[in-house]
């Protein structure tokens, strides 16, 4: 038992894997021209349950590849969506069950809407659910465009002639597809016979009826251009004589690699007449009909085709399954074998020549063994110059099979009916009658069969029994409420009357006879049966007096108004008529209406496609009036893509006998041509240019007016330009959004700009952009460009209008300058060794703002010979510069030490030159330099003033040798610092002596003018008014 479980598990793992749903349908995608009969196969494989699986179809179209339209079912007649319903009643599409697990989809009409990914569902009949119970695949429809064409014309033509015909085939198609083209030949009813075709793999090959002609070169088949072949039959036979006609078919290869012909057409035909010479003939075999009953005659003719036929010689022989019944030479004396002369002797056959062209062979009483197949062979003959006669040409036509019924009993039956058509809620009879009559103590039973209309089976109505009894059908019950059956009398005939008719009773009515014996046991044997004919019964509707207003109408408003469609039925069949309507609308780009909304004869709503796909459930109102003979569709908030030709189709529904409803008629109303457009232009903007000049560092307004508008509901948008001088496009300066959001222009561009705009809507309609601190490269064209937005029926914001304010020129300038220094002379005299002042005064400046560059120059005669006072060249050199940052220059060496920088106010600036010499005299003069930042913060220079010259005269005081000492830097530090160390003791030995004699020595140094040895350290000469780093001089000290 142990061994035995591990086995008992894997078996019921294989019969769950074995049990797992699988559902299969058609490998796509799959290419179909528009207007072709398409198959779609699914089946289902590894499910539990009935073996009649149910199937239901749905596509996604590409439009919505999310949501289900679903198409047919074989188990929900109202699965159907409101697109597909009308198509699947009519047929148009439906489901054929090739077996119990296997379904076909038909759609007999392809459309292009079609299109889209298939997908085959199963409803779950398994326990549980496991495995897959739907699949997809794609259907592509693609244009229709095969074109096969031939010149329509009558050729005649003579035995032996060529004949020439030509066919012209060409196609469009994207896909990669394959021509096969065909040569046919037809007279009237018969099955029309080939010629010669080729392939779609390109292969050559003639019809059974032509290939021996073709193998001898008689037929051909030429390519003569790219889309264009020839038929050419040499030597013409009497058979040829028909119409001749060409035909294509496109072929693609689907996903399974199976060749599929997508479109197959014929083109006109050409009518050719053969003329026969005269030793040309033909043999035609026929008889009444195929299916006889044994000991019914039977009569076979052979009919001679040919010219001329009393002065030519003919033979013909009858065979029965390749064997020989009987010849007739040129004399028409017939010659039977064995078996059929008895025949012919007990009168019963005969073989006789009717005419010259016909020859007869007639059974008159059939047997069993006669079933076969019959056939006669014609013989022509030549008379030679002895009197014999030397076979030609023989030719014998197709076999004629028949076949021979045992006759079982010795009755027949027929339906009959004197009204096979009726109208609603008429009545009809059926008869089925027997004859010979039968007494009437014979049994028989009859019943009646019924075929529903678009049935392909039979199922018993109501059988009266063999003994008297009446017996009806199970899958009828309701016949019997308005059906009535009888039997007459006299005979066995029996009547079927149907009251109140509608489609449930139309269809095919049968009646069965059978004739039984009752046995010593009083048992039963069915001695024999007969089936009637089919007898056809239509119940037709009424005839419609449906009318809708055919009448055409333009509607032109503009967006956000109601469209207003009527659709008026001016005349109905019944004052019982109900209406469904459905309401289309067809925009020149689609190839037909897209439903909007259908409202059917039960005044229930289904909303189409178009509706969904264009969100319309919202917007749509519909009304129908009392009197019911007028229906109004109202598109409430109009939009532009609204726009295109509206109308409705009305179908008139009527209540049948078995109280359900059906479609009598429909009628398509005229159409109504609507044109919804956006409201007109009045979008302005002041166009008006102007000009403004400003000086830097001010602020500066710029207006742009909106003087007009198309909604005072609309949002606007303003963006600002500038076309800056030298620059070869505009700049985008900021941007106002309708949603108030403000973005700058490319930051790079703008530079600092950016962070002096700003941009303000004081009113409706008003847009004030303000520069701060305005700067020379501010200037520039500017204008602004106003976007005016509309909000549209489904609240989506769009651009309807837009406008270029007038150009302002804005110029930005510096400031003029007003800069003046004092230019007055003066002369000034000092002592050596004193300090002199050089004053430099501002009269006037361009800005309180400035900043001043102060430059002190001195001015010397250079000596010279032989000049004048006038004539004397002045060497100009510069003794202190003051940047406008307060910075000094190196002085130079002869200033090193002597220079004081005072600025006693923001207009007056000293320099005080200490020490005086007699170097020191000249003229001097001072330079101004204005100085101004503009709105960036750099700095230039505005303008530029020297003032007038001072004259200033060193006077001598007489040398010393503190003075020679001091005034020479050289000697002073060889002096003072270098022999410092090395004669440091030296220096206090001496200081010590001195010491010693001080009191009688003192007086007489003084006065005699001394240089003094001792120096003081030195010191900075620093003016609190001045703001300039201090000037360190030095200064001889004393001693005490």
């Amino acid at each position: 038992m142990r061994t035995m479980r591990p086995q008992l598990a894997s078996l019921l793992l294989l019969g769950m894997a074995l049990a797992q749903r699988q559902v299969t349908v058609q490998e796509g995608p799959l290419y179909r021209t528009e207007g072709s009969h398409v198959t779609l196969w699914c089946k289902v494989s590894g499910y539990q349950g009935p073996s009649e699986q149910n199937f239901q179809w749905s596509i996604y179209l590409p439009s919505a590849p999310e949501r289900e339209v679903q198409i047919v079912s074989t188990v929900d007649p109202s699965f159907p969506y409101a697109i597909y319903t009308q198509r699947v009643r009519s047929r148009g599409i439906y489901v054929e069950r090739v077996q119990g697990d296997a379904v076909l989809l038909h759609i007999t009409d392809l459309q292009d809407r079609d299109a889209g990914e298939y997908e085959c569902h199963t409803p779950n009949t398994d326990e549980r659910y496991f495995g897959s119970y739907s699949a997809k695949m794609n259907l592509v429809v693609i244009p229709d465009s095969l074109r096969v064409t031939a010149v329509s014309q009558t050729l005649n033509k003579v035995e032996h002639d060529s004949l020439e015909l030509k066919c012209e085939v060409s196609k469009s198609t994207a896909q990669h597809s394959h021509i096969s083209i065909a040569w046919y030949r037809q007279r009237s009813s018969e099955v029309p016979v080939e010629v010669i075709s080729l392939s779609r793999d390109f292969v050559l090959r003639a019809g059974s009826a032509y290939a021996q002609r073709h193998a001898t070169g008689d037929i051909r088949l030429d390519k003569v251009g790219e889309t264009t072949s020839k038929l050419t039959i040499y030597n013409l036979h009497p058979s040829d004589q028909g119409e001749f006609y060409c035909e294509a078919a496109e072929w693609i290869q689907d996903p399974d690699r199976s060749w599929y012909a997508m479109t197959r057409k014929r083109s006109q035909g050409a009518i050719v007449n053969v003329q026969a010479t005269d030793k040309e003939f033909s043999v035609r075999l026929e008889t009444e009909k195929r299916t006889y009953i044994v000991g019914e005659p039977v009569e076979f003719r052979c009919i001679l085709e040919a010219q001329n036929v009393p002065d030519r010689y003919f033979s013909i022989s009858w065979a029965f399954n390749s064997s020989l019944i009987a010849s007739l030479g040129p004399n028409a004396v017939p010659v039977l074998n064995n078996e059929f002369a008895q025949r012919e002797a007990l009168g019963q056959l005969k073989v006789a020549k009717e005419s010259d062209s016909v020859f007869v062979l007639k059974i008159y009483r059939l047997r069993l063994e006669d079933s076969g197949k019959y056939n006669c062979r014609v013989t022509e003959r030549e008379k030679t110059v002895t009197g014999d006669f030397i076979d030609k040409e023989s030719k014998r036509p197709k076999n004629i099979p028949i076949t021979v019924l045992p006759l079982k009993a010795g009755f027949a039956v027929t339906a009959i009916s004197r009204t096979p058509g009726v109208t609603y809620n008429e009545s009809f009879d059926l008869q089925c009658i027997i004859k010979p009559h039968y007494p009437s103590w014979v049994p028989v039973s009859v019943t009646w069969r019924f075929q529903p209309a678009g049935s392909t089976e039979f199922h018993d109505l109501v059988t009266f029994t063999r003994d008297g009894g009446v017996q009806w059908g199970d899958g009828y019950v309701g016949f019997r409420t308005r059906t009535a059956i009888e039997k007459a009398e006299s005979s066995n005939n029996v009547r079927l009357s149907i009251s109140r008719a509608s489609d449930t009773e139309a269809g095919k009515y049968q009646c069965v006879a059978e004739l039984w014996r009752k046995n010593y046991n009083s048992s039963w044997t069915r001695l024999a049966d007969r089936t009637s004919n089919l007898l056809e019964i239509r119940v037709l509707r009424p005839v419609t007096k449906l009318q809708v207003s055919k009448s055409k109408r333009s509607i032109t408003l503009v967006e956000n108004r109601p469209i207003p469609l009527n659709c008026s039925v001016k005349s109905q069949t019944s004052p019982d008529s109900h209406f469904a309507v459905l309401w289309y609308v067809h925009k020149p780009s689609d190839a037909d209406g897209k439903l909007i909304l259908k409202t059917t004869h039960s005044s229930t709503f289904e909303y189409g496609t178009y509706a969904e796909e264009e969100g319309l459930r919202g917007r749509l109102q519909f009304e129908r009036s009392a009197s019911g003979g007028l229906f109004s569709l109202t598109v409430q908030r109009a939009e532009v893509r609204d726009s295109g030709s509206y109308y409705c189709h009305v179908e008139e529904w009527l209540l049948s006998p078995n109280h359900a409803w059906y479609k009598l008629a429909e009628e398509v109303s005229g159409r109504t041509e609507v044109t919804v457009k956006q409201p007109d232009n009045r979008l302005q903007v002041n166009q008006t240019h102007k000009n403004i000049t400003v000086l830097e560092n001010q602020w500066v307004t710029l207006e742009c007016v909106v003087s007009n508008r198309t909604s005072p509901s609309s949002q606007l948008s303003v963006e600002w330009y500038v076309w800056r001088p030298g620059h070869p496009e505009k700049e985008v300066v900021a941007r106002l959004s309708r949603q108030s959001i403000l973005r700058y222009g490319d930051l790079v561009a703008l530079g600092n700009l950016r962070s002096r705009l700003h941009l303000e809507s004081p009113s409706p309609g008003v847009y004030l952009l303000s520069i701060q601190n305005a700067t020379v490269q501010d200037s520039g064209a500017y204008d602004c460009r106003v976007e005016e937005w509309l909000l549209d029926p489904s609240d989506r914001w769009y651009k309807r209008a837009e406008d270029l304010s007038g150009l302002i020129t804005l110029t930005v300038k510096q400031p003029d300058p007003t800069l003046q220094v004092e230019t007055a002379t003066a002369n000034l005299t000092v002592q050596e060794k004193e300090s002199f002042p050089l004053d430099c005064s501002i009269l006037s400046r361009s800005s309180p703002e400035s900043h001043f560059a102060v430059t002190w120059y001195n001015m010397q005669a250079k000596e010279a010979g032989g000049q004048t006072e006038e004539d004397e060249e002045q060497e100009r050199e510069a003794v202190l510069t003051v940047g406008p940052d307060a910075i000094f220059s190196t002085e130079a060496s002869r200033w090193e030490g002597r220079l004081r920088f005072q600025r006693l106010s923001a207009v007056l600036f000293r320099l005080t030159v200490l020490q005086a010499s007699g170097a020191d005299t000249g003229n001097y003069s001072c330079r101004v330099e204005e100085w101004l930042a503009n709105p960036s913060g750099v700095w230039y220079r505005l303008a530029e003033e020297e003032s007038s010259t001072v004259a200033v005269h060193v006077q001598d005081a007489g040398s010393s040798l503190q003075s020679v000492i001091c005034s020479n830097d050289a000697l002073f530090y060889f002096v003072f610092f270098y022999p410092f160390p090395i004669f440091g003791i030296l220096i206090i030995t001496i200081l010590l002596v001195r010491f010693k004699s001080r009191n009688s020595s003192k007086n007489s140094e003084g006065k005699n003018g001394v240089p003094l040895l001792w120096i003081k350290e030195p010191h900075l000469n620093y003016s609190p008014t001045c703001l300039e780093p201090p000037v360190l001089s030095i200064h001889p000290g004393t001693m005490d």
